[in-house]
């Protein structure tokens, strides 16, 4: 437990409603006693059991700033296993703000960010992975998206992992007898049953990490470069996907000379959505500028939807295009079906996952490009309630075990037990790394930095 009470405004800045300072330590109560004044004055804060509320006003010293309810939460049964108090004021970052430095002058120090959470990881409340999943859910902007972290949150991954362990660490027993005490006629593991352990553990291992990128776009977004010549329908599209006229659309060709950012929500996916200036030969400097950046975004998007216009035929610049976008998360998009068809699909199609025909100015385009992502990104392939791996540090723990356990099998095939069992230890080292269970200090100040205070 920590010896220190801390306190911070745990919702998020602005004008609302309500804002609610949390107070977590040994002293909770005692710091809530002076900055919190029952509306009946039978009742004591330093009486409160946990799970009540009281209603009441907020002082500083014997003046009254704002009238609200303090809720009380008794250790060990609370967020961070620790006494808490949470003070709801009337929202406003003045009196929210009053009401922290009136903790503060009550004998709190400030939280540092993540630090809720933090201790609520030291205390055993939550694994390293579900501590994670807490900031995953607050930052996540879909629906399948807060559903992934939530299902991490509720221990979903933390369950696989032990699953995974628990079959390691059987194995481990048993190799450790039958190597160390071979006096005891322990039984030699059959080679069959040592393969289907390692390989039942490395296909559970191998399904979560190939299905980190998927659940990465659920989470985060994606990056998202719009390109194609000028008036393929680029900035028609950006201003289908965005549900307004972000983009200025003329038939002049060139019109847009910079790149437009734009976040939209498609379908269960947030593009980050950026339109560039069309791609073709020009000797005005500031148009050229454009389309270098232009290929630089095409170079760095996760996505790229390549528009081109199916009313004319296929050019120089189109070819080139298509080519560009081999090997790349990429879909082409032929605008213009509402006109007579001239393009030649089959010259583009080798070099991308889908080509689809559209029309960028219907609103049914919008529902047909979603769908493409959704398959192209794998999203639509996703269990959102399934434990998945968020996170590069998940990421590289799960792909060092998995790695460790297909040496094990290598090894098994030849090398003999010890060398079996020291690919197992590495395993399960990496395994113990990704839930927390062995962290180091660097690892999990690491894991807290990207939070946020409050929380």
């Amino acid at each position: 437990m920590q010896h220190s009470t801390i306190a911070a405004i745990a919702t998020a800045p602005g004008a609302g409603g309500i804002a609610i300072v949390r107070l977590s330590g040994p002293e909770s109560y005692e710091v809530a006693a002076k900055v919190f004044r029952p509306a009946n004055p039978a009742k004591k804060v330093a009486d409160a059991k946990g799970y009540t509320a009281m209603f009441g006003a907020f002082v500083e010293g014997e003046e009254a700033f704002d009238e609200g309810v303090a809720l009380f939460f008794r250790a060990p049964h609370s967020y961070t296993g620790e006494d808490v108090v949470e003070l709801s004021c009337h929202g406003g970052s003045a009196v929210a703000r009053r009401l922290v430095e009136a903790c503060i002058a009550a004998g709190a120090s400030p939280a540092a960010p993540g630090e809720y959470t933090r201790r609520a990881f030291l205390n055993g409340k939550l694994s390293l992975t579900q501590a994670e999943a807490v900031m995953d859910i607050i930052s996540a902007d879909g629906r399948q998206g807060a559903a992934l972290a939530n299902a991490s949150l509720n221990g979903a991954l933390a369950r696989k992992i032990a699953a995974q362990k628990d079959a390691l660490t059987a194995l481990q027993a048993h190799l450790a007898a039958w190597v160390d005490f071979p006096e005891e006629d322990v039984p030699e593991l059959s080679q069959s049953h040592l393969c289907e352990v390692l390989g039942g553990v490395e296909q559970e291992l191998d399904a979560l990490i190939q299905s980190y990128d998927a659940g990465a776009v659920l989470r985060e977004g994606v990056d998202c470069a719009i390109v194609g010549k000028p008036n393929a329908g680029k900035s028609t599209l950006l201003n289908l996907l965005a549900g307004f006229d972000r983009a200025i659309v003329t038939p002049v060709a060139g019109t847009t000379r910079d790149v437009v950012e734009q976040a939209v929500q498609l379908g269960d996916v947030r593009l980050n959505l950026f339109d560039t200036a069309g791609l073709r030969q020009t000797e005005d400097e500031i148009e050229a500028e454009g389309i270098r950046r232009s290929w630089k975004k095409l170079d760095e998007a996760g996505l790229i939807l390549a528009v081109f216009d199916g009313s004319e035929r296929p050019t120089r610049e189109d070819l080139e295009l298509a080519q560009r976008c081999a090997g790349r998360p990429a879909i082409a998009l032929v605008n213009k079906e509402d006109k007579p068809t001239r393009f030649d699909t089959e010259l583009i199609a080798p070099y991308f996952a889908m080509v689809l025909p559209v029309c960028c100015q219907e609103e049914g385009a919008r529902k047909v490009i979603a769908a493409a992502v959704a398959r192209l990104l794998g999203t639509n392939q996703i269990d959102p309630h399934a434990a998945s791996l968020s996170g590069q540090r998940q990421l590289s723990a799960a792909t060092r075990a998995r790695d460790a356990v297909a040496g094990a099998l290598d090894a098994a095939q030849g090398l003999g037990l010890d060398a079996v069992s020291v690919c197992v230890d590495d395993a399960l080292d990496a395994l113990c790394e990704l839930t927390g269970e062995n962290a180091s200090e660097a690892v999990i100040n690491e894991v807290f930095e990207r939070f946020c205070v409050g929380k």
